[in-house]
Order: structure tokens, then sequence, then C-alpha cells
């Protein structure tokens, strides 16, 4: 009989599960929604469209894992886990080298040093601004009337520098670029290099040492990763879905708690 673990990462702005299979750590499914007002109602949600999609029912779960900031509304969770320590985990699955990684999400960013196990040993965190976050750039797009996820596309390397690290002082900056005739491609250029600034200030707070890994929903923005990187002086590294790796992470120690109890008999 196979065993399954499932983690469950409900965000800030997305919710994401992860389905594994125990005994060979291969991921069977996932799936990735907004997570809406009702946190618990969007975890019931996901595995709702996750476990039919898989051939699953609840009851093949043998563990569950929730993590994120909603992590003690998942009802149906067997346990709950801080979203650093399923970060780490979920990285140094996709990356056993990675040392440092940067999780910028919908309404924090962090910083995360790793040891050779994947276990978290230093981490800063700006959760008390939503300067370099999700939020910042989505209130960015909005002020430039444009589609959030053609921003990357859009921007340029000669860019208008925007000096605000405040979201609110930062729109008002840009709104006057936009009244001053600036060219709006140069402005969303600014928009992602005051990102990577932000994140260099944050990154700065730990020991900083390659491979580094950058996740969470702002990384699916090339034009940000590549001025992080820039910032850094390092190459880094993205997953397939960045969105994910905290489910992910979450679902690995749900397989590694089921692996302990079934060992013991």
């Amino acid at each position: 009989m196979k065993l399954y673990s499932l983690g469950i990462d409900i965000g800030s702005i997305t919710a994401k599960a992860v389905v594994l299979e125990v005994d060979n750590n291969s991921i069977v499914g996932s799936v990735i929604m907004p997570t809406g007002y009702n946190t618990k109602e969007t975890a019931n949600k996901l595995v709702s469209k996750l476990l039919p999609q898989v051939d699953l029912i609840i009851d093949d779960i043998a563990y569950t894992i929730s993590t994120g900031y909603s992590r003690k509304n998942v009802d149906f969770s067997t346990q709950q886990v801080t979203e650093i320590t399923c970060q780490a985990k979920g990285i140094f699955f996709l990356f056993p080298d990675a040392k440092t990684i940067i999780d910028i999400g919908g309404q924090d960013s962090k910083a995360i040093k790793v040891d050779s196990k994947g276990n978290m040993v230093d981490f800063e965190m700006n959760d008390k601004c939503s300067a370099g976050t999700g939020r910042f750039l989505e209130v960015m797009a909005r002020s430039l009337d444009v589609p959030l996820e053609t921003m990357s596309a859009l921007s340029t390397q000669d860019y208008v520098p925007i000096s605000s690290t405040c979201t609110v002082f930062a729109e008002s900056e840009v709104v006057s670029r936009i009244a001053e005739g600036a060219d709006r491609n140069s402005i969303i250029g600014g928009i992602h290099h005051s990102i990577a600034s932000k994140i260099l200030s944050l990154v700065g707070r730990i020991d900083i040492e390659p491979r580094i890994v950058i996740t969470g929903g702002v990384a699916k923005n090339k034009a940000v990763v590549d001025a992080i990187a820039e910032k850094l002086g390092h190459d880094v590294s993205v997953p397939e879905i960045p969105q994910l790796t905290g489910a992910l992470g979450a679902a690995l120690i749900a397989t590694k708690k089921i692996k302990k109890l079934n060992s013991k008999g």
C-alpha cells in the first residue's frame, strides 16, 4: 500500500499544496490558487482540487503539515511548521548545494542561511514594510496601468531610479516620474532595481554564501531576479515553480514524520 504526505502553504496572497509519494519522495501533484479571505475554506478548496487530480482522497494522506501565514487555520493538518523551516527543506531538496535562500513573498521577504543538511542556521525577515515584496510590485503595476505579469518583459536596463523605500512614497514617486514624462519601461526598470536594493539590504544581515536560490512569487519576475543577481555580484538559481517550495518542504517534513512513525512499529 502506497503512503502519501501532503504539504499546504497558506500564504498572504497565494495558497499552495503538494502531494508526495512517501517511498521515493516523488511529487504526485500540486496546485496553486489565490488565498482569498477565508483561509480555512481555501485550505479545503486546495485539497478538493488537488486530490481528485491524482486519484486520491483525504484518507489516503498519512500525514499533513501546514505552513505559511495561516497554517493554524488548516483544520485537517497533523502539524504546523514555520515557513522558514519548510522553505529551507524544499529548496535543499531541489538544490542540495544551496547555502542562501531569498524568499520574496506577497507581504514579506526573507533571507535564509542553511547548512550542508538543509537545516536553517540563520535568517533575517522584512515583514514591517511591503517594499521589496509582491504587494509592492502589485501597487506599482497598478500605478503604471500595466498587467503585473508583463512587468518583467517591459523592464529596461536604462532605468529611472526610484529612491523611496516605502511603498506609499514610492508610488507617489512613480506618479511624479510619469508626470515628468519619463519612459514607462525605464520606470519599471527602476522599480525592479528598487526591490533588488531592498533585498540586498536584507541579505547583507546574514553571511551570504553561494549557491543562492530565489523563491516565492516575485521570483517569477526575471527582471527582478537579474537585478538582485547584479547587485549581489553572484549567479542565482530559481526553482521551476518558485511558489511551491514552501509546500514542498512541508510535504517532505511530513514524509519524514511518516517514516519515523512507521519505524517505531
